[in-house]
């Protein structure tokens, strides 16, 4: 049975606390700086989880607004065109796209990935077609390779070529030092591919929903060059809240109660760009600011 940390996986960890070195010892891993101990649970999640107070600085320079990077995409996300991924005969688990999928990098000799809040692990199979081992780092999910908190990522600098993170930003207490933390463990040039809530309702404890701008601000506060920030064309406001709207419904009969909403104002957008020939009011506009989430793609400098 393949081991849920493998011993490559072991070499890149690091104390959430201080960052040192490990060393395994039978229950788990100690810190030979700090000698915190992280033990197992459930017999194979190593647990990271802080269980006492950490202090984070960070540096905000204001004053500013944030500009747009030179080659930085605002767009509906499209397909690329010479993908490194061959994804034609595998299914797109849910909250990805193939759009999306298609700028996943390929990996060079079996290297490890990070899925940062992976959930139940749904993303692994698309990961692991990459060529990537898959690390999945979540904070109670039972399926996660470990245990650990955003804010603490533990592992070394410079750790990973690839990130991926799905509708994990909004669940964050402090968005800032997460990304500052995502930038720290992965490689230069590496990429950062993820998506965070919009107009999505409050859902699972989240925080902080996020406006185009807010990932441009994010993203640029940690140093990223970022390549694209998407509306999600598929994940319309109307059918975010609609699942709020009508709990318990099922949800193509939740989907059918809004479509003629969505229809009249998909229609009512294309009237008043008619009329107006305004940029405000065309198809990129409209999803900007009726979107239930952002895609984002970014690279580390």
């Amino acid at each position: 049975m393949r081991k849920i940390v493998s011993d490559r996986m072991y070499k890149i960890l690091a104390c959430p606390y201080c960052g040192g070195d490990l060393e395994r010892f039978g229950a788990g891993v100690k810190c030979l700086k700090c000698r915190e101990e992280f033990k197992k649970i459930n017999k194979k999640q190593l647990d990271f989880r802080l269980r006492k107070k950490k202090s984070y600085q960070l540096q905000f320079n204001i004053g500013k607004n944030p500009d747009i990077n030179e080659g930085f995409n605002i767009e509906v996300l499209k397909k690329k065109k010479f993908p490194q991924v061959d994804y034609s005969n595998n299914k797109v688990p849910s909250h990805l796209t193939k759009e999306l999928i298609s700028h996943f990098p390929k990996a060079k000799d079996n290297e490890i990935m990070l899925d940062l809040g992976c959930g139940s692990t749904i993303h692994k199979e698309v990961c692991e077609h990459a060529g990537f081992e898959y690390v999945g780092l979540d904070y109670d999910s039972l399926n996660a390779s470990i245990l650990g908190d955003a804010h603490a990522i533990p592992f070394k600098n410079n750790s990973f070529r690839f990130i991926l993170s799905i509708a994990m930003l909004e669940h964050i207490q402090y968005p800032f030092i997460v990304i500052k933390e995502v930038y720290r463990v992965l490689e230069p040039k590496g990429i950062f591919i993820g998506s965070v809530a919009f107009l999505e309702p409050f859902h699972l404890k989240s925080y902080y929903h996020h406006t185009h701008l807010g990932v441009l601000n994010l993203l640029n506060f940690a140093g990223f060059d970022i390549k694209y920030i998407s509306p999600n064309a598929k994940w319309t406001v109307l059918k975010a809240q609609s699942n709020i709207l009508f709990p318990g419904l099922p949800r193509q009969i939740s989907k059918g109660l809004i479509m003629p909403l969505s229809v009249f104002h998909r229609i009512w957008w294309k009237i008043i760009y008619f009329l107006t020939h305004s940029i405000k009011v065309n198809e990129i506009h409209r999803l900007l600011r009726t979107t239930g989430s952002f895609f984002f793609i970014a690279k580390k400098k």
